[in-house]
């Protein structure tokens, strides 16, 4: 059976939530194939030990590359904590994933609470 395709994004001031949530969830995320933007990604794998598909670094085209895999029906569930403080160069790429995300209804978390619902929902569970 195919495994369910999730997508981690962090701005770099939210980083440490994301590998702070992602070890908190290792045993979830094991059971599904995971994409992240690369230095996202990078510290994943080197700070939680989960295999993770690495994209392009979300500035030079990875928020783009997250943008055509939901627009390819590639994507089930996007963790995407970003930060609302900071000014961000690239921030029509990461509106761009936040529209993608909802016209084509893919689940996207965009904080730690949002995210322990999606990861804790049964509705994961089922058959792709």
């Amino acid at each position: 059976m195919k495994k369910k395709t999730v997508v981690l994004v962090a701005h770099d001031a939210k980083k440490k939530d994301m590998v702070d949530w992602a070890k908190f969830n290792k045993g979830t995320l094991e059971n599904f194939e995971l994409y992240a933007t690369r230095a996202t990604g990078e510290r994943i794998i080197k700070d939680v030990g989960l295999q993770v598909k690495l994209l392009l670094s979300g500035a030079l085209g990875g928020d783009s590359q997250v943008g055509a895999m939901i627009a390819e029906k590639r994507v089930d569930v996007i963790i995407f904590f970003w930060d609302p403080l900071s000014i961000q160069p690239h921030d029509v790429d990461i509106k761009a994933v936040l529209r993608l995300a909802v016209l084509h209804d893919v689940p996207i978390a965009c904080n730690r609470s949002t995210a322990d619902f999606l990861i804790s929902s049964p509705l994961l569970k089922e058959k792709p």
